[in-house]
């Protein structure tokens, strides 16, 4: 079973006020504790989709000492979420049956979660595999390659809720109790309320 992961990486932090995928969290950075986390659940294809500061991005994913994937989005300006989502699923390899849609400002994300929703998905073959927390869907959540074609060629006019909306009945949820599945940073407060003890050395 090959997974992969597109990581959502491309904003302007503009409610943070400061490229917020550069703070640091504990000895690493908010997105290199993202794909550390995925790299150490198995996902060995990793597509980060970059954006605004791309240079800082790139340089910072480019030190790490396992392979990191880094596609660019020229309409990360101007375009939803959706527009980042397209160009990282465009580029995952043929020979991957499904893959993760993560947020590169999660940097909380559980390893053991990400497991039990490959678990989920190998055991029911499912379309889409999504934790829920609280009767809340969150992230990561998976997507079977059955569906990539549409995914990418959604209309600009929708959005992932749409789509998640669109396929209810092919969702799988995985309950967990954790609420890391549904909180991510966007602003000074949040970064302040989530932040482990800082290490002496960034990733």
């Amino acid at each position: 079973m090959r997974i992969g992961a597109v990581v959502l990486a491309a904003g302007l932090s503009r409610r943070m006020g400061t490229p917020k995928l550069l703070l640091p969290w504990g000895k690493r950075t908010v997105l290199t504790q993202v794909v550390t986390t995925l790299w150490e659940a198995g996902v060995t294809v990793i597509y980060v989709v970059t954006g605004g500061y791309r240079e800082q991005v790139e340089a910072l994913l480019r030190a790490l000492t396992f392979p990191v994937r880094c596609v660019h989005n020229p309409n990360y300006a101007h375009g939803e979420m959706i527009s980042s989502l397209k160009v990282g699923f465009q580029h995952l390899p043929p020979e991957l049956e499904a893959a993760l849609v993560v947020l590169g400002d999660q940097p909380q994300i559980q390893k053991e979660v990400v497991i039990s929703l490959f678990s989920l998905y190998a055991e029911r073959k499912s379309l889409l595999v999504v934790p829920s927390y609280q009767m809340r869907r969150g992230h990561p959540w998976l997507v079977d390659r059955r569906l990539w074609g549409e995914l990418i060629s959604l209309p600009a006019s929708q959005t992932l809720r749409d789509f998640l909306g669109i396929h209810a009945g092919d969702i799988d949820y995985l309950v967990v109790d954790t609420p890391t599945v549904v909180q991510d940073l966007d602003t000074p407060d949040d970064y302040e309320r989530m932040k482990p003890l800082e290490g002496p050395s960034l990733e």
